[in-house]
């Protein structure tokens, strides 16, 4: 992540726990649930992981860490295990950071000697940092399918696509009637907030504000170029950037938007004080590679998916 987008100006002055890409172990005084921890779940039905995540939670008193993570890995069995975690205790704010294709090791606190990533590195030591345990998937649509939903990707069609179908080639996405995280929540008095990459199905049927969103900003499709945001090279009428439904147009580093907007979705829901849950789903480092400076690159790219763009250094400048 850039200066502009790190986790401590995203959550400042608030107790946080961390679990690496892939690896989820207990630590402290809060335990991390299986799906057989939960006796309203069968136990294949599984909390989802992803090789990509960074998960962060938010709450007033330590105690209830305990409880909201039973509540979020009972998610996929139904709103009845949210509610009773929530009856008796003020409800956190929760902020979901995803990094996309990042591997388990490129963040100094895990390891990397090339680069230092302070920021990421401070949440690890002022909150949790996990050792042990392993995603059920490794590749981008599957695994926001399990994040989304509580449940083994494979359960749903569209867990089983890698890549997603492009638009109009098959009819397969999230169904809007499944229930998420984000719309157990939001029965339960939450806003909530997608900023970043959906890739669980293309308009109309499918949408970030079909499965639980009130909100969302950000793309659609699996990568973009950072700077022209768009699916395919700068020539091509393929710019993926929204606004909800609303295509838009604005100059940036598409790592410095994302920031600034979770930014403005948490001062908008501090101002309305309204408990929030926002899922923030970076695109870095996804291909292409492309760092805040890197805009004569993405001007000569031959596509975006290009094997022959960046280097170590352009990688460390995204992460």
């Amino acid at each position: 992540m850039s200066r502009k987008a790190s986790p401590n100006r995203l959550v400042p002055n608030t107790a946080k726990v961390m679990a690496s890409p892939g690896k989820i172990t207990s630590h402290g005084a809060v335990r991390t649930y299986s799906a057989a921890d939960s006796d309203s779940m069968r136990p294949h039905d599984g909390v989802g992981g992803g090789a990509q995540l960074w998960f962060l939670t938010m709450w007033d008193k330590p105690e209830f860490g305990e409880k909201l993570l039973k509540a979020i890995a009972a998610a996929g069995a139904g709103l009845v295990a949210v509610r009773s975690a929530f009856a008796q205790q003020t409800k956190p704010n929760i902020v979901y950071i995803m990094a996309d294709d990042m591997g388990y090791a490129d963040v100094s606190c895990y390891g990397r000697k090339e680069y230092q990533t302070p920021n990421i590195d401070s949440l690890a030591r002022d909150g949790m940092k996990f050792m042990q345990g392993y995603a059920n998937s490794a590749v981008c649509t599957a695994t926001r399918v399990a994040l989304m939903t509580g449940r083994y990707q494979y359960r749903l069609p569209v867990g089983l696509e890698e890549p997603l179908p492009s638009a109009g080639a098959r009819d397969v996405g999230l169904p809007p009637e499944h229930p998420t995280i984000p719309s157990l929540l939001k029965k339960v008095g939450y806003g909530t907030s997608l900023v970043g990459k959906w890739h669980l199905g293309w308009l109309p049927k499918y949408s970030p504000q079909l499965s639980g969103f009130d909100h969302f900003w950000g793309i659609r499709s699996g990568g973009v170029d950072y700077f022209t945001h768009k699916s395919g090279i700068a020539s091509t009428d393929t710019l993926d950037l929204w606004d909800g439904n609303t295509k838009v147009d604005q100059a940036g580093y598409l790592t410095e938007l994302l920031g600034d907007r979770v930014v403005k979705e948490i001062q908008t829901y501090a101002a309305q004080k309204k408990p929030f849950y926002i899922s923030a789903c970076f695109t870095a480092p996804h291909w292409p590679w492309e760092g805040p400076g890197d805009e004569a690159e993405s001007r000569r790219l031959p596509a975006v998916a290009a094997y022959d763009s960046g280097t170590m250094k352009t990688y460390a400048e995204m992460v």
